[in-house]
C-alpha cells in the first residue's frame, strides 16, 4: 500500500469543502445522523479504498468497507459507506466521489490492460510512468499496484534511464558503450535502461549492453525485429510510446514482454453512485 500523507488527504478536502456545505447550512439540517454509501455502477478492478476511508474518518465519520483495493467488483456492489452527521457526510460526497472515480478508472483500465496482454503472453507486464495527472500521483501509485501492473519510476533519482536528452550532452553522443560504462561505474546498485528511439540506436545501444533497452514509439513490426536481433541477449526489451488499451493488440506477437505506458491515468473516471439517507 502507498503511503499518503495526512497533509494530503487535508488537501483533497480542501479543494471541495474550505467553505462547507452550503446547503446543508442553510437547510439547517448538519445534525441530523445519516448513511451515505458508495458503489461501482460499472464494476471493475477498484482502488483508492483507503485515502476514501481516510478522507471520511478525518470529518469525523465512521467509515468502513469490506472491499480492498484490487478487488474484482460486480457492477453494482457497494465499495464503502459512512455514518454520521448530515454535516459531515455533505462535506465527504463529492470529495471523496472524486477520488474513488478517478483511482477506479485507472485500475480499472489498467486491469483490462493486463488481462488482455496475459491471455497472450502468460509472463507479460505492464510499468506505469511518472506522468500522472499533477497533484495525483499517490492515487496513481496506488492504482497502479492494485491491478496488478508495477511502477515504472517513481521518480528521476530511483532508477537509471539513459535518454536522448541526456547523450546530447555527452560527446560523442554515439558514445553507448562509453555512456553505459561511466553510469555502471558511478551507480553500481542500479541496472542501466536505455531509450532508443530509432531501430539504429537500438541495434547500436544492443551491442553496447544494457540492462534494459527501451524501445519509444517503434511500430510493431520495428518491435519485433529488435527483439529478433535481440534473442539470446541477457538485455530486457520494452515498449513505450503510444501503448494503450487500443493499441496493445498490435503487440501482442511481436517477442517483447514488458509494455510502458501512461495511458490509465487518462482513462475514463469509473462511474460511482453515492447515496444519502437519513437514519
Amino acid at each position: 500500500m502507498i503511503f499518503i500523507p495526512q497533509h494530503q488527504i487535508d488537501q483533497w478536502l480542501l479543494e471541495d469543502i474550505q467553505g462547507g456545505d452550503l446547503t446543508t447550512r442553510a437547510l439547517g439540517i448538519g445534525d441530523a445522523a445519516g448513511l451515505m454509501t458508495f458503489a461501482h455502477r460499472q464494476g471493475g478492478c477498484v482502488s483508492g479504498i483507503v485515502p476514501a476511508l481516510h478522507m471520511l474518518r478525518t470529518l469525523g465519520l465512521d467509515a468502513w468497507s469490506d472491499v480492498r483495493d484490487g478487488d474484482t467488483l460486480q457492477p453494482g456492489q457497494p465499495l464503502l459507506q459512512a455514518r454520521g452527521s448530515a454535516e459531515a457526510l455533505h462535506q465527504g460526497w463529492k470529495a471523496v466521489q472524486n477520488v474513488l472515480e478517478w483511482s477506479c478508472g485507472v485500475s480499472g483500465y489498467l486491469a483490462r490492460m493486463l488481462t488482455l496482454l496475459r491471455q497472450h503472453v502468460p509472463d507479460g507486464q505492464i510499468a506505469c510512468t511518472r506522468k500522472a495527472i499533477p497533484g495525483t500521483r499517490l492515487l496513481a501509485m496506488q492504482a497502479v499496484l492494485a491491478a496488478g501492473g508495477i511502477i515504472h519510476r517513481a521518480g528521476c533519482a530511483e532508477t537509471v534511464l539513459l535518454f536522448a536528452n541526456h547523450r546530447r550532452f555527452w560527446q560523442p553522443c554515439e558514445d553507448w558503450q562509453g555512456m553505459i560504462q561511466r553510469l555502471r561505474m558511478a551507480c553500481p546498485e542500479k541496472k542501466i535502461v536505455v531509450e532508443a528511439d530509432t531501430p539504429d540506436e537500438a541495434r547500436d545501444a544492443l551491442l553496447a549492453g544494457p540492462d534494459v533497452l527501451q524501445l519509444d514509439k517503434f511500430t510493431p513490426e520495428q518491435a519485433r525485429d529488435v527483439a529478433e536481433l535481440a534473442r539470446g541477449s541477457s538485455c530486457t526489451l520494452a515498449v513505450a510510446g503510444g501503448i494503450t488499451l487500443g493499441t496493445l493488440p498490435d503487440f501482442l506477437s511481436c517477442g517483447i514482454k514488458l509494455f510502458i505506458t501512461s495511458s490509465p491515468y487518462y482513462a475514463s473516471p469509473a462511474d460511482i453512485s453515492v447515496t444519502l439517507t437519513a437514519v
